[in-house]
């Protein structure tokens, strides 16, 4: 299945949310300029070096996941809420160009800065320090699958910061799977411990800048890099948005299950 590039404008054309409606994800290029790019990366820095400081583990709950240089020195491999801990992350994540990606979803659709796990940046590298060179098989909906609900409509919007070929390992999707029932959903793969290709899977390439959606109740798994060391960075920036009741999170959460789960599939 090829992937085709579109471009993201004041609303959705009908072409583009039929694709999205069939499959379940949608790439749009060049949705941020390169200098934005690096303000970003700058800001996430920044963000490190103070959680460096700071030895912090968890952000309202949720934990951050470390991983080590050659140097010896740590670095954040995953950050939870970024957008609600620097400012020039939060304006960047509600500028209005994101406004049909919302409405994408519906009406009173909104960006959850405070919920789920806010916005997300993932800092995948394949060295013997990194602890987060692939992740298993999920969906997004765990927390209400523990409740024996299906999970509703959400949206990952996810910005490239780095240039993501596919020997970068990457984003893998089973095209469809978001209108699965709930035990498809439940018992479909092995939570985060199941990495293996299924023959169903695309992968979902991307350049710097560039913006993909995913609906969160999709079968998804981020491959291993075929490279390794610096030639395997890629990096980006997911923003869940959500339809349904507000559940912020609080200051002190205890962290979900669903996170421990995770953090043995590293």
């Amino acid at each position: 299945m090829q992937v085709p590039t579109f471009s993201l404008g004041d609303e959705i054309t009908p072409e583009q949310r039929s694709y999205f409606d069939t499959h379940g994800f949608i790439r749009f290029g060049a949705v941020a300029s390169i200098p934005e790019v690096d303000s970003l990366l700058e800001a996430l820095s920044a963000l490190e070096t103070s959680y460096v400081e700071e030895k912090r583990d968890t952000v309202l709950g949720t934990p951050l996941r470390w991983g080590q240089r050659e140097d010896g020195t740590p670095f954040v491999q995953r950050f939870a809420f970024a957008s609600h801990f620097n400012s020039t992350i939060s304006t960047f994540v509600n500028d209005t160009r994101f406004d049909p990606v919302r409405r994408f979803i519906g009406a009173d659709a909104r960006l959850g800065e405070v919920e789920k796990d806010g916005v997300v940046v993932n800092h995948w590298l394949n060295t013997e320090g990194s602890r987060y060179r692939q992740l298993g098989w999920h969906t997004d909906g765990l927390r209400d699958l523990f409740w024996l609900k299906l999970p509703g409509p959400m949206l990952n919007v996810g910005l490239y910061l780095d240039d993501s070929p596919i020997e970068k390992g990457g984003v893998r999707v089973i095209p469809g799977t978001h209108k699965q029932g709930l035990l498809p959903m439940m018992f479909g793969k092995v939570y985060f411990l199941d990495n293996r290709p299924d023959k169903r899977e695309v992968a979902i390439t991307a350049k710097k800048g560039d913006l993909t959606i995913h609906d969160g109740r999709l079968w998804h798994r981020t491959a291993r890099a075929t490279v390794s060391g610096d030639a395997s960075r890629r990096r980006n920036m997911y923003m869940p948005y959500i339809d349904g009741p507000y559940e912020p999170r609080t200051a002190n959460p205890k962290t979900p299950f669903y996170h421990r789960l995770a953090g043995l599939a590293g």
